[in-house]
């Protein structure tokens, strides 16, 4: 089974056991023991992961760290686990900080079973740096996400390939945030240093002040001309017909509905890019399982409707984004089950429920 599979499948439990689980030990069998075992790691073997792993450290003695996976009888990586309820934060990270500087090992986890922050030296040789390169969540997480954590695992774990990758995580972390930023509300040296690119003459008060918000108005429509050209490239079918129409994508046909009967419905219904993006994450998740043809889009008012077939009777899943909280219908239960997300992305985390929706409704058939 993929990784991602492994993972969406842990996170799916992890959901229905939080309210069962009440203590750290709990947390570690319910949650972080199927993770270390997910990366390919025989949590039952003492020369792969080593519970309470012993490192006496000067005058303390005795002291343990929850978990040590081992290669070739050296620790690569070490694991401290909180309550499924606790917050994270630098404070819980002291044992990982005193057996760090005292092992070979090179990669510190901080985990509370949902929310994994991973830890290097990138900083100071040989001392744990204090913010981690990377934070890896159960309940919110994409395939970027989990092609970051495969690093981890048994069977690619590289020390070199796994510094490397963290140092990028990090800047690019740093330099996302700054978009954030900027994105949301350009500073002044920003402003500048963008207006000087542009403009050569002096920078007035004035003109500051109408660049500020001419800035800020550019970043939003050159970030929605980017979506708007992704959908446009991915908006074509496998037999190369264009789903767009004048550029814009094109309302999802209902077959065997006349044009007049398909105008006269739903007059009031408006499907939102952020809709019709997620129809087309849908769409790239099944193009293995099924022709991707035969997935199609019906939006109502209350939710967006994936269908297999144009039929309501083999629902794939519906979304929810109509509101400030958004959430899919998953369909690989009978009756659905809701799964909040927080982004488009979650929607990859999702993907082998989405795809056993469509093979149960293939079954059916074959039945």
């Amino acid at each position: 089974m993929e990784l991602i599979d492994q993972i969406t499948n842990l996170a799916s439990r992890a959901q229905k056991q939080i309210a069962h689980i009440q203590t750290e030990e709990a947390t570690k069998t319910a949650l972080v023991m199927p993770f270390i075992n997910a990366l390919g790691y025989n949590v039952f073997d003492p020369t792969e992961v080593v519970p309470e792993f012993i490192c006496d450290i000067g005058t303390k003695k005795g002291e343990k760290i929850d978990y040590a996976i081992m290669r070739d009888g050296k620790p690569i990586i070490l694991i401290e686990c909180k309550h499924v309820g606790s917050d994270l934060n630098i404070n819980h990270a002291s044992q990982l900080f005193r057996y760090f500087h005292v092992t070979e090992a090179r990669i510190a986890v901080l985990t509370n079973g949902l929310v994994y922050r991973l830890f290097t030296d990138l900083e100071q040789p040989n001392k744990m740096d204090e913010r981690p390169f990377l934070e890896f969540d159960l309940t919110n997480f994409n395939e970027n996400d989990v092609a970051e954590i495969k690093k981890l695992s048994k069977a690619a774990f590289n020390i070199e390939d796994m510094l490397f990758a963290a140092y990028n995580l990090k800047y690019m972390r740093a330099f996302k945030k700054y978009f954030e930023e900027q994105f949301t509300q350009p500073s002044a040296d920003f402003i500048n240093f963008i207006s000087k690119q542009v403009y050569e003459g002096v920078l007035t008060p004035k003109l500051k002040e109408q660049f500020s918000i001419l800035v800020h108005r550019s970043f939003h429509q050159f970030l929605n001309d980017k979506i708007a050209m992704r959908l446009r490239s991915a908006m074509i079918d496998t037999s190369g017909q264009s789903l767009l129409v004048n550029d814009v994508p094109a309302a999802p046909v209902l077959e065997n509905t006349s044009v007049s009967e398909t105008e006269s419905k739903d007059k009031d219904i408006e499907t939102t890019v952020e809709e019709t993006e997620g129809f087309m994450i849908v769409r790239a998740i099944l193009r293995k399982t099924v022709p991707v043809n035969r997935v199609v889009m019906r939006d109502v008012q209350s939710y967006c409707g994936i269908l297999l077939d144009d039929n309501n009777r083999k629902p794939i899943c519906r979304l929810h984004f109509n509101s400030s909280k958004k959430y899919v219908t998953l369909f690989d239960v009978e009756g659905g089950e809701r799964v909040d997300i927080t982004s488009l992305d979650d929607l990859y985390g999702m993907a082998s429920r989405i795809r056993a929706a469509v093979q149960k409704h293939e079954t059916r058939v074959a039945v």
